[in-house]
């Protein structure tokens, strides 16, 4: 009976400290998936929040197709919210965007006296519509979009998951603890993921690893059955009793990944060559030649085109139209290369989320900007009056007869009303306003992303002297010598390259501080790793530290495996580049040259067009009616091409300024998703720097070109003053 109650009253206490565990467990994991989100991908959150309190308003019934469909991209996406909701949301948004863009349409209808038709904005509502139109999509498809960026982002850590993986089985062959090491030494959020794995085994929803794992494979069955299939050689290697043929298969498994994401690689590549050539000619260079024409038809058309029509054709419309077709593109991207570093981990991180750029950038830029904007005050504002200037001054007064008879701005009055900028002038200080915006966003992601750049530049660097280094690390160890003396002998091996510090890092802490290994490596003080932040580096080291608990031979072979390994992935990151440099590049420099080039040449056009036109009317005006052989005479010319009809090359200039740089915005991310996948530090950095070349190759451009057509058409018809 003793014994009976003593077994009772322990098995009680052991069953109350068990049940602590597991609620702790529990709310351990929560805590952190809930965190991760909030911390690495803020976005979902947000999107969350709105689905369910918008998206719950408007009940919609979907066809079971598409509740599937978009359950599934929610459920790729790691979002908690229904295909109803998410539906609800687009609706919900685009009847409050009709509804106040209704309202204010209504509002200025009645403040105009309620005419007719003529003071209904007409195309303030055509705007809303349009916008309404933008929101529904943007919304309906928010999950797909999300569920790709988690994808890119899972997929990007599925070759160093399965490299960590067999590495680690090759000298303990146990799979639950091969899955805890990688989940702990890779980033999220694959690693995420495969703490779930864990997770689900510990809290009694599948009875093994093997089932749990098992379980998350389908989820990615469709997107990349390449790492389906590595993951499952791996697991049949758990049943193979021979040794040598327990290597064979885990070699294979990594073999399978590599050799798979390669071919999926190739397929993309060929296939988006086609549509990004579509997207340029489409979306850049028959706008971009249309706007040529812009100027005689707007006039030709009794002014029935205004720059408002062109602002929003150029800077609203076309946008949109690109940013659908790339992002088509972007959703056939295969997983699993691409950029794997985690932005938030690295040590620079705060330079990246820092207001203070933005401050900077607008202190320089906005002067700039108010430059730019000067024609128009001196044509609708009384400000200059209020300082002594005059509204305008003729180019005689200022000694620039050279560049005709008309005004520095170039205003119009016609019959009480004032049109214009059509001066040279006052199209050269438009350029100021593109150059403030190009150089407003340059600042800030160059000072956002310097230093991360160079820091991530340094690392890779250093990662690919390390590949050699672990080797000679793994010979000394093989040859018997203990690992705390093998770091002595590889640092002296490696005088003058970057990994040498490392080693005389550890060696020293051994040495000097009596540090054990694993102390001298990771300790967070002085262990080397924080000079060195890098995955890599840390991932070898902690296999180091488990595999030399099995002997010297299987840490040799683990870091030579290592070595090995990585070379072979760095040969097929190679391959991958060389794959898409060729689309790439092509579009990079249709995007920085070639689109500002041309844009720059039609924008002088358009300038010249307007300058023969205008010096035309002054002649007229003049009193000189000059005969043109057969076609008539002067005064026919600019009765049919009424200067007041045309579209100021003023606000034309700024038209397809913002353009161009909007164009390169969506043209970068694009190219970015490409290359790196879901890699914002590129993203970030590449639009800064693109943003320089192509925006200032555009302004450059267009200065020559307007000055040098100008000039070309003063000299033209400076003889027809003389005629008559």
């Amino acid at each position: 009976m003793e014994i009976n109650e003593v077994l009772k009253k322990y098995s009680r206490k052991i069953e109350e400290q068990m049940k602590d565990y597991n609620q702790n467990f529990n709310q351990y994991n929560s805590k952190e998936y809930s965190l991760f989100k909030q911390d690495m991908m803020p976005e979902l959150s947000r999107y969350e929040r709105l689905v369910r309190s918008l998206g719950s308003f408007i009940k919609i019934k979907l066809a079971s197709k598409d509740e599937a469909r978009i359950g599934k991209e929610l459920e790729v996406a790691h979002l908690e919210a229904s295909p109803g909701e998410v539906v609800g949301l687009a609706f919900a948004s685009t009847i409050i965007i009709l509804f106040a863009g209704l309202l204010i349409s209504i509002g200025i209808w009645f403040f105009n006296g309620f005419p007719l038709l003529e003071g209904f904005p007409v195309l303030f509502f055509f705007l809303i519509l349009i916008a309404s139109t933008f929101c529904f999509y943007y919304f309906y498809s928010m999950p797909s979009r999300l569920a790709v960026k988690w994808k890119l982002k899972a997929s990007s850590q599925m070759v160093p998951a399965v490299l960590y993986t067999v590495i680690y089985m090759k000298h303990t062959s146990n799979l639950e603890r091969a899955i805890s090491f990688v989940s702990q030494h890779i980033d999220a959020p694959l690693s995420l993921d495969l703490r779930k794995v864990l997770w689900d085994v510990q809290t009694g929803r599948f009875s093994s690893i093997k089932d749990s794992l098992d379980n998350y494979l389908d989820f990615w069955r469709e997107a990349n059955i390449e790492f389906v299939e590595s993951f499952h050689l791996i697991e049949s290697s758990l049943f193979e009793p021979s040794e040598a043929r327990r290597i064979q298969i885990l070699e294979r498994a990594l073999k399978v990944i590599l050799d798979g994401v390669y071919e999926r690689m190739l397929k993309y590549t060929h296939s988006i060559k086609s549509p990004l050539t579509n997207l340029y000619m489409l979306g850049i260079v028959l706008p971009t030649l249309g706007l040529a024409l812009l100027p005689l038809a707007s006039t030709l058309l009794g002014g029935m085109i205004t720059w408002i029509h062109v602002l929003v054709f150029f800077d609203v419309i076309i946008p949109f139209f690109v940013f659908y077709l790339t992002l088509q593109i972007m959703l056939k991207r295969p997983g699993g290369y691409g950029e794997t570093g985690l932005l938030e981990k690295n040590p620079l991180y705060y330079n990246y989320i820092s207001k203070t750029p933005y401050y900077i950038a607008f202190l320089i830029s906005f002067p700039f900007l108010l430059i730019g904007l000067m024609p128009l005050v001196f044509g609708y504002t009384s400000i200059p009056q209020l300082f002594g200037f005059q509204s305008d001054y003729s180019l005689s007064q200022l000694g620039l007869n050279i560049l005709g008879n008309g005004n520095l701005f170039g205003f119009q009055t016609i019959n009480g009303n004032i049109t214009g900028p059509f001066g040279v002038f006052s199209l050269l200080l438009s350029l100021l306003i593109p150059f403030s915006i190009v150089m407003f966003f340059s600042i800030v992601y160059s000072m956002k992303t310097k230093d991360l750049i160079k820091e991530r530049d340094n690392t890779k660097d250093l990662e690919n002297e390390f590949n050699n280094s672990l080797f000679t690390l793994g010979n000394r160890l093989g040859d018997g010598t203990p690992a705390e003396i093998a770091f002595s002998k590889v640092a002296e091996s490696m005088k003058g390259q970057k990994t040498e510090n490392f080693f005389r890092i550890v060696n020293s802490n051994i040495q000097s501080m009596g540090m054990g290994l694993e102390q001298a490596i990771f300790n967070p003080k002085r262990g080397a790793l924080i000079y060195y932040p890098s995955s890599l580096i840390a991932t070898s080291m902690r296999i180091l530290i488990e595999s030399v608990k099995k002997g010297l031979k299987v840490a040799a072979e683990s870091l030579m495996s290592i070595s090995e390994y990585v070379r072979n992935l760095q040969k097929i990151n190679e391959r991958l580049r060389d794959l898409l440099a060729d689309v790439v590049s092509d579009m990079r420099s249709n995007m920085i040259f070639l689109a500002p080039l041309l844009a720059g040449i039609v924008v002088g056009l358009g300038a010249m067009i307007t300058s023969i036109l205008s010096q035309l009317d002054i002649l007229t005006n003049m009193g000189i009616d000059t005969s043109l052989g057969g076609i008539g005479n002067i005064s026919n010319i600019t009765g049919l091409f009424r200067i007041e009809n045309m579209i100021p090359p003023f606000y034309m200039q700024i038209a397809i300024g913002i353009y161009i740089i909007e164009i390169i915005f969506i043209l970068t991310g694009t190219l970015v998703t490409i290359d790196s996948g879901e890699d914002r530090l590129k993203r970030t950095h590449d639009i800064g720097r693109n943003l320089i070349t192509g925006g200032l190759l555009y302004l450059i451009v267009t200065l020559i070109s307007v000055i040098a057509l100008t000039l070309l058409a003063g000299v033209a018809l400076g003889g027809l003053s003389g005629l008559g």
